[in-house]
């Protein structure tokens, strides 16, 4: 074998799967999850009062749609998760950054916020609706209060994950700091910020269908509570996988920004 076959059957080893190929993968999963769960719910070895086929809820999500329930339900929902990821994930991240840069602002507010931390969300919903009642405040908080933390750890650890070295340059070139933010801290912090967004937008969806199910007229969450009142287990599955189609679709959105911001960085890709 010459030197260019061998150089040719190198390429097509390592070669990496396309696109297509890499979507078709993703599909084979759920695919092969929905055929059996179809399957086995039309030969009878499943409860169709628990776990209706996917036939039978897909129909409930096309009724849904041509309603405009649903529509009208999910354009609150992501209203509400929206809002919520905004609030918290902001003020993550400026108290991610101050508390990363600043010892004494860790030593101050790190304690505090660590022991807020670790009260269960569906602990203080009671203090929140006594608060501010079962508007959309009382919601908004608690998801952001799910979304706040994620993105304050990784913006901290970050920063504080930078290489010393990097601020002693920015010493000698004589950046503000100001400048040091923009140029140095941040840029190197973006990976871990990113994921933190990423953990957040999952934590909101979380906070929200707490939100609907308990105290709510309105959203997903409360249309599934309604159905599952009067036994409507469709209904219940069309919430379900509304919940998980949109945060794929929010996850894969933080995704390609991510992809987006570090084209610069020469990362394993399996």
């Amino acid at each position: 074998m010459n030197g260019r076959a061998v150089v040719r059957a190198g390429r097509g080893y390592g070669e990496r799967p396309g696109k297509w190929t890499l979507a078709g993968l993703a599909l084979i999963v759920p695919l092969s999850v929905l055929a059996l769960w179809q399957l086995f719910g039309d030969l009878g070895y499943i409860s169709s009062l628990m776990f209706p086929t996917p036939a039978v809820i897909a129909q409930s999500f096309v009724d849904l749609a041509a309603s405009g329930d649903l529509w009208a339900h999910f354009k609150i929902s992501v209203w509400r998760a929206l809002t919520g990821f905004v609030l918290g994930g902001g003020l993550g991240l400026a108290f991610g950054v101050a508390v990363g840069l600043f010892r004494r602002t860790e030593k101050l507010l790190d304690p505090s916020f660590q022991m807020i931390r670790m009260i269960p969300s569906l602990a203080v919903v009671p203090l929140f609706i006594f608060w501010f009642g079962i508007g959309e405040q009382s919601k908004v908080l608690l998801i952001a209060k799910g979304a706040f933390f994620p993105i304050y750890l990784n913006t901290f650890l970050g920063i504080r994950n930078v290489d010393n070295k990097l601020f002693e340059v920015a010493r000698v070139l004589g950046f503000s700091r100001i400048k040091q933010i923009v140029r140095l801290v941040l840029p190197a912090a973006v990976p871990s910020i990113l994921l933190g967004a990423r953990i957040s937008m999952g934590l909101a969806w979380l906070g929200l269908v707490v939100a609907e199910l308990i105290a709510s007229t309105e959203g997903i969450g409360y249309m599934m509570s309604d159905a599952r009142q009067f036994a409507d287990t469709p209904v219940v599955f069309v919430g379900i996988f509304v919940f998980a189609a949109a945060g794929l679709a929010t996850d894969t959105f933080i995704r390609v920004i991510e992809s987006r911001l570090l084209r610069w960085k020469d990362r394993y890709k399996g």
